[in-house]
């Protein structure tokens, strides 16, 4: 049976203005979002300090979790995040947006990269 809970219904909203979207990563975030919970990526710290640089805007297609440590100031862009996880990214001096407020700052999606 389909969800239909409010979580699924702003999903599906977000998924289908990604769609229209002209750049090509929206039209892939889109396509990573459509998969089914069980099977969206989810993230470590460790591995999204292994693969950044200090300034780097990076979008995670699912949740972020808390493993790991991070040290670099990053603006980090996710569907989902873990409490821990927003507590070290606070505390690293990283900024958290949501996917409509990257789209809405960033329209080409260009210098954003996809960790997951």
């Amino acid at each position: 049976m389909k969800r239909t809970g409010p979580t699924n219904q702003i999903m599906q909203k977000m998924i289908a203005e990604l769609k229209q979207k002209d750049a090509k990563l929206w039209k892939r975030l889109a396509r990573e979002l459509e998969k089914p919970t069980r099977i969206r990526r989810e993230v470590n710290l460790s591995r999204i300090e292994r693969y950044v640089k200090t300034g780097d805007v990076v979008l995670v297609p699912g949740k972020v979790l808390a493993s790991g440590e991070l040290t670099k100031k990053i603006t980090l862009v996710a569907w989902n995040f873990s409490a821990g996880a927003v507590t070290k990214i606070k505390a690293a001096g990283g900024k958290i947006l949501t996917i409509s407020e990257l789209v809405k700052i960033n329209p080409k999606g260009t210098g954003v990269k996809i960790i997951g």
